[in-house]
C-alpha cells in the first residue's frame, strides 16, 4: 500500500498558489498586485511568477518586468509610509514594553542609514535580502525620500528586467540557472558596487 505524499508546507502552498497565475488569463494583474504587495507585506516575491510570464511570452518579457518594477516601487513607496506614519503613533510604546528597543539602539541603526541610505535600499530591492523591512524601517528612520525612491526604481528595475533580459536570451534552458544562482550572483553584485563606491570615496 503506497504511502500519502506529504501535504506540501505552507510556504510551499502559498508559492504555488502565486505560480498558478501564469496560467490564468489574471497573470499581468496578479504580477503588478504580487509586486506591490511584496514591497509592504506579501513573504513571496514576484519573482517566480515573472519568469513564468515570461517563459511562456517571451516577447513580452521587458514589458512583464516594467510592470513587476512599477508595481514594486509603488509597493515600496506604501511601504515607507506605513513606516512613518506607525511609528509616529507606536514610537513611545516600542521604547517602553519592546525588550531590546532604546533610544540609543534607535540612534545606532540612525546613523548607519543616515550614512548607507541609498545603498541599504538597493541591496534590499535587488538581492534576496527582504526588500519589505527596509521600505518600512527607511519610513520609520526617516531617510530622504527622493534617495529611498531613487534606489528603489534602480535596484528593483535592474533586478526585473535583468531576469526577464536572461529568460528573453536564453529561454527555458535559463530557468533552472537563476533558481539555483541568482539570488548568489546578485549578492555578489551588489557588494561588488558596494565595494568600488567605498575605494572611490577613500580614494577622493
Amino acid at each position: 500500500m503506497s504511502e500519502t505524499p506529504p501535504r506540501p508546507g505552507p510556504v510551499r502552498r502559498l508559492y504555488d498558489w502565486v505560480l498558478h497565475w501564469a496560467d490564468t488569463p489574471y497573470g499581468v494583474p496578479a504580477l503588478f498586485l504580487l509586486a506591490l504587495a511584496e514591497s509592504s507585506f506579501f513573504p513571496i516575491p514576484p519573482d517566480p511568477l515573472l519568469i513564468a510570464l515570461c517563459l511562456g511570452a517571451a516577447t513580452r518579457s521587458l514589458r512583464f518586468a516594467a510592470i513587476a518594477t512599477s508595481a514594486s516601487v509603488i509597493g515600496g513607496v506604501i511601504g515607507y509610509g506605513i513606516g512613518a506614519g506607525t511609528w509616529q503613533i507606536a514610537e513611545r510604546w516600542f521604547f517602553q514594553y519592546v525588550p531590546g528597543v532604546s533610544q540609543a539602539a534607535f540612534d545606532q541603526v540612525q546613523v548607519f542609514y543616515d550614512r548607507w541610505d541609498f545603498w541599504a535600499v538597493f541591496l534590499a530591492g535587488f538581492t534576496f535580502l527582504p526588500y519589505k523591512l527596509v521600505t518600512i524601517s527607511a519610513g520609520v528612520f526617516k531617510i530622504s525620500f527622493p534617495v529611498f525612491f531613487l534606489a528603489s526604481v534602480l535596484s528593483r528595475g535592474l533586478r526585473f528586467f535583468l531576469l526577464a533580459a536572461l529568460i528573453f536570451k536564453f529561454g527555458k534552458p535559463i530557468e533552472a540557472f537563476i533558481d539555483r544562482y541568482f539570488n548568489l550572483l546578485a549578492v555578489a553584485f551588489g557588494v561588488l558596487l558596494v565595494v568600488g563606491f567605498l575605494l572611490i570615496e577613500f580614494a577622493v
